[in-house]
């Protein structure tokens, strides 16, 4: 069965619906090394895979530089890279998003990506402020204008700067967390996403490795790995990490999802064929640390829809057990 490919809202493409999600071969994951690195973006293009997302503060220019590696040694007709931008701002606050410090962000990624035009830059959650700064989203038309970048995007944490973003036209796609931890992008965003002609950008779709059903109360994480140092926010925002849902809360609604979830598919995969069934998702941006996740993870595009049973039951565990802890914090 081929894989799934999806309209990517009003960008002319046409993107296979499991892309690469290039976080965790930057940093923050733990350790991975380069050669493992490459081999899991190879493996993702192997699969059918052609939308690679990445960020500029991914280990320092690191993802960036891994993939125009990959994609010069493929050589061939280019894949889609999006990429981040605004997290290089320190102090990170609305008043960096400027003209000249997002030109120069872009450039960093021009070089790093070794391209002329980025295919889509997005604000890389930028301050919720940023949003109500028509003035940034002017930048952004300057440089599509000026030809650096051919695309522009928004990453979001909560689902009102989402909804935010949806107002500006020259708005392509919204990245925003969705997955079975993480429910509420279905009820207002979605809807209007679609309408707009609006590209989404499924991420962090299994919940930093909680939905692979891999791990327990004896897991452990490196000291580098947000999954032991932001479980509260001290880094960055907590939904980022295990979709913001406290541990125990989540390792037990896992063993609930079990019980209801099709046993002869990993589990991983379902979660991302669940996130599939929504429409409005263009692509799905599952990370991996070595070729064998990336291929586990393209796998899901090729499978059957999941029946009307399955989703009910996924959505009961989500109200009964975890939207109470995120619902109305994203």
């Amino acid at each position: 069965m081929e894989m799934v490919t999806r309209e990517f809202g009003r960008a002319g493409w046409r993107v296979a619906a499991v892309g690469f999600g290039a976080w965790a071969i930057g940093g923050t994951w733990g350790e991975v090394s380069e050669q493992d690195a490459r081999a899991a973006v190879h493996a993702a293009l192997d699969e059918g895979v052609n939308f690679l997302d990445t960020a500029d503060v991914y280990g320092d220019g690191r993802s960036e530089t891994i993939i125009r590696e990959v994609l010069k040694e493929r050589g061939g007709e280019r894949q889609l890279v999006a990429t981040k931008a605004g997290r290089r701002l320190n102090p990170h606050v609305a008043e960096g998003y400027t003209k000249a410090n997002l030109s120069g962000f872009v450039e960093r990624s021009l070089r790093n990506l070794g391209v002329e035009a980025l295919d889509l830059v997005q604000l890389h959650c930028p301050p919720t402020e940023v949003f109500y700064r028509p003035e940034v989203f002017g930048a952004l038309d300057d440089l599509k204008a000026e030809g650096k970048i051919r695309h522009y995007g928004v990453s979001v944490e909560k689902v009102e700067e989402g909804l935010k973003a949806l107002e500006y036209p020259g708005v392509v796609s919204v990245q925003i967390i969705y997955n079975m931890f993480r429910q509420r992008p279905e009820e207002l965003f979605f809807p209007q996403a679609k309408a707009k002609g609006v590209g989404v950008i499924a991420r962090v779709p299994l919940a930093s490795g909680l939905l692979t059903g891999k791990m327990s109360r004896e897991s452990t994480f490196a000291a580098d790995d947000h999954r032991a140092f932001n479980r509260e926010g001290q880094a960055f925002d907590k939904g980022e990490t295990f979709s913001g849902v406290p541990y125990d809360v989540a390792l037990d609604a896992v063993e609930a999802l079990r019980a209801v979830l099709p046993s002869d598919v990993p589990m991983a995969q379902v979660a991302l064929r669940w996130i599939l069934m929504e429409e409005a998702v263009s692509v799905v941006i599952p990370g991996a640390k070595n070729p064998d996740q990336a291929r586990s993870n393209a796998a899901a595009g090729r499978l059957a829809p999941l029946d009307e049973g399955v989703m009910e039951a996924v959505r009961d565990i989500y109200r009964t057990r975890i939207a109470p802890h995120v619902h109305q914090l994203w």
